[in-house]
């Protein structure tokens, strides 16, 4: 039995010193810092941040999930994307260990691969996959093209695309030791063995062959209106139930369902999908505010979960920053794939369920209170209570909450996505430069991942 294998006695909450660092390694320090020019930019490789989950038997270990690689916004000759600083990053799972002393030491990462054992790139999927034209430029602030060698073009030389890329943000910890990953690009939600190699994958893409998850003879995709999700804001979450049986993931905010029209409204989807017997069921969320944003999941049974909901600002920039946890019941929930078809409800094969016409989302963004017309034609979301309102709790000063791993004791350790520490790309005298992520919020360029643990109110 390896050392990650071994059952061990819980680390006490009163025994661990707050905001506690995850352990990482500097990529590159060789490039100019644009918002401080005579300190260097760190590309660490850290960006452990994008969600948490328990293992499966050692109490004090946890994984994490990096995401597609250190990149920062960016608009160059070919529009608007992101700028991919290692452009042939790997994105992982990372294992890490708490100590009695509270510190945090790392275990191993888990580089993801595709069904044949290639490692896979974080750079975005082609259109037809789920692509949202989101332009790739490399450390030059150049478009990543097909052929490197070459100027692009958007005929000879086209865009790079990579239909294994993979922008992941929830992780599913199975007793087995494998892993399911949601993203941002498709959504995909991939299937990992425990050496991170794809096993088995589903998405909303019928013509996606890699749809390889077929009970029952019937073939399991996502709901065709998971292709609306917003460029950066896909299946932002996910967990799957204690009995192994249920994937649930939830979407990041509102979709572009059937156009942007659509992502101003205060509804967020979650999706589940009984892997024994291939049932699928969506739910409605709705957030506290329409600029808010779901970013963890983390299943308490098969129909109690703990979701995080945040504004992404900056605690120590602005005094009405929101961070906090939600217990949400799905039991008297309305499962929207399971209302049948009237004069004017229709089931479409595009953009989903319709009234008079109208996408869901669009009818939120209407008005907050068709939410009340949803209730009077019993379409009821999932009930909500706050159980932690972080920044209440917590000296926490991070942006994007994001991780969440559940302990055995009740507990719930929150970690922040770093984004490896970058943030917006500039140009300064025709190259691109990049910022340090922090400087700027009274934080110092070392803050990186950090852990913080809290008790849901329901246990004080």
């Amino acid at each position: 039995m390896t050392k990650q294998d071994v059952s061990t006695e819980l680390i006490n909450i009163d025994n661990f010193v707050q905001g506690s660092p995850l352990p990482y390694v500097v990529l590159d320090d060789s490039h100019t810092n644009a918002a401080y020019p005579e300190r260097k930019l760190e590309i660490r490789g850290g960006g452990f941040g994008s969600d948490a989950a328990a293992h499966p038997t050692n109490a004090n270990q946890f994984y994490v999930l990096a995401d597609r690689g250190p990149n920062a916004d960016f608009e160059g000759i070919a529009g608007k994307g992101k700028q991919f600083l290692v452009p042939d990053y790997t994105p992982r799972i990372g294992l890490f260990e708490l100590q009695d002393d509270g510190s945090i030491t790392r275990i191993k990462e888990i580089l993801l691969k595709d069904s044949s054992g290639k490692p896979i790139t974080g750079l975005p999927n082609p259109k037809a996959l789920g692509g949202t034209n989101e332009v790739p430029y490399d450390v030059d602030g150049q478009p990543m093209t097909v052929n490197p060698n070459l100027p692009f073009d958007e005929v000879s030389n086209p865009i790079r695309t990579d239909i294994n890329g993979l922008d992941p943000e929830g992780l599913a910890v199975l007793t087995d030791g494998s892993f399911w990953i949601s993203d941002e690009y498709g959504p995909h939600l991939v299937h990992y063995d425990a050496d991170g190699v794809e096993i088995a994958r589903i998405n909303p893409f019928a013509s996606d062959e890699r749809n390889n998850v077929v009970i029952d003879g019937k073939q399991i995709l996502l709901p065709p209106e998971f292709t609306k999700r917003r460029a950066n804001r896909g299946m932002e979450a996910l967990s799957i139930t204690p009995d192994q049986t249920t994937l649930v993931g939830i979407m990041e905010s509102s979709m572009d369902n059937p156009d942007k029209s659509g992502r101003i409204s205060s509804l967020v989807r979650i999706v589940t999908i009984n892997l024994d017997s291939g049932h699928i069921a969506q739910y409605l969320y709705r957030l506290d505010k329409a600029q808010h944003v779901t970013s963890g999941i983390v299943a308490l049974n098969s129909y109690e979960f703990y979701v995080i909901e945040h504004d992404r600002k900056f605690p120590l920039q602005d005094s009405s920053a929101q961070k906090l946890i939600y217990k949400i019941n799905i039991v008297d929930a309305t499962n929207i794939e399971t209302i049948a078809s009237t004069d004017i409800i229709k089931q479409d094969d595009t953009v989903g369920l319709t009234i008079d016409g109208q996408t869901l989302e669009q009818l939120i963004a209407e008005s907050e209170d068709n939410w009340q017309v949803f209730e009077s034609i019993s379409i009821k979301p999932v009930k909500k209570s706050l159980v932690v309102d972080v920044l209440a709790a917590l000296d926490y000063p991070h942006d994007k909450l994001e991780g969440l791993w559940l302990r055995q004791d009740g507990s719930l350790g929150l970690l922040n996505d770093d984004d490896f520490a970058l943030t917006d790309s500039t140009i300064i005298n025709s190259k691109s430069t990049v910022e340090q992520k922090y400087l700027d919020s009274e934080k110092t360029i070392e803050d990186a991942n950090r852990l913080y643990i809290v008790m849901p109110t329901e246990y004080n």
